[in-house]
């Protein structure tokens, strides 16, 4: 992904250079990935306990990890031992890029070589932090520099920019948070879980789809009718968890 400033000088040689030069490997890529997610558009600190939680790894760990991290020559975070951790800027650029790479794959996945959507995620997972610059501009374009993913999130520009969220007119909300009965737009789902997503995609939950939401008052989750089907379907509330909705446009 090429940046702003100097961040791509040198193409993928001086790219490799700088991860070499800060240590940056697929650990330290899952890192900065997990608190830009963690810290959310506000891009507060995070907490050893929510990170350690995320990377199911030691608090002891994360700690060593971060510290290494804020001490490197281009340090990628800025950690205070009882302030959490925030990225810096490089981290920022470099969790962006992972970001990207990991969303273009797994709509080349989907849209080009037919995988489903469940098995997304990992597949990219173990591929994001390996390709090249030359090799996501082939990607980018194949699929017509697409604005989302298959699940519905937003993939960062070329430039290291995540794109703007919803207007507030239209701020999404979990399913599971639903407080009143209506009809409603996915926005996105959740791609951790291939369980919840297999559920999800059977049920033709996709991004897009209109949703006429009924809760089940006093018990878990709610009932769900996709579209203009009659047919309606209980997700739990763990399911409903995974889908992100919106009220939509009038």
């Amino acid at each position: 992904m090429k940046n702003e400033s100097n961040w791509n000088c040198g193409g993928d040689a001086g790219m490799a250079a700088r991860r070499r030069a800060n240590g940056n490997t697929e650990s330290v890529d899952n890192y900065l990935k997990a608190i830009l997610s963690l810290g959310g558009p506000e891009e507060g600190r995070v907490t050893i306990k929510a990170l350690a939680g995320r990377l199911l790894v030691a608090p002891a760990s994360v700690t060593n990890m971060l510290q290494k991290l804020a001490a490197s020559p281009a340090p990628l975070v800025e950690y205070e031992r009882h302030g959490g951790v925030q990225l810096s800027s490089a981290g920022k650029r470099r969790a962006l890029e992972v970001v990207r790479h990991h969303r273009l794959i797994e709509t080349f996945l989907y849209e080009v070589l037919d995988y489903p959507l469940e098995e997304l995620h990992e597949e990219a997972e173990r591929l994001e932090h390996f390709i090249s610059e030359r090799f996501e501009q082939r990607i980018a374009a194949k699929l017509g520099h697409p604005k989302t993913d298959p699940h519905g999130h937003s993939i960062p520009t070329v430039e290291g920019k995540m794109p703007l969220g919803k207007s507030p007119a239209r701020e999404s909300m979990l399913l599971a948070d639903v407080v009143e009965d209506g009809t409603y737009m996915v926005d996105s789902v959740a791609d951790r879980d291939a369980h919840n997503l297999r559920v999800i995609e059977a049920c033709g939950i996709t991004p897009g789809a209109r949703l006429r939401v009924r809760r089940n008052a006093g018990r878990d989750g709610c009932w769900v009718r996709v579209g203009r089907a009659s047919r309606e379907f209980h997700l739990s509330r763990e399911i409903a968890r995974d889908v992100r909705i919106s009220r939509p446009p009038k």
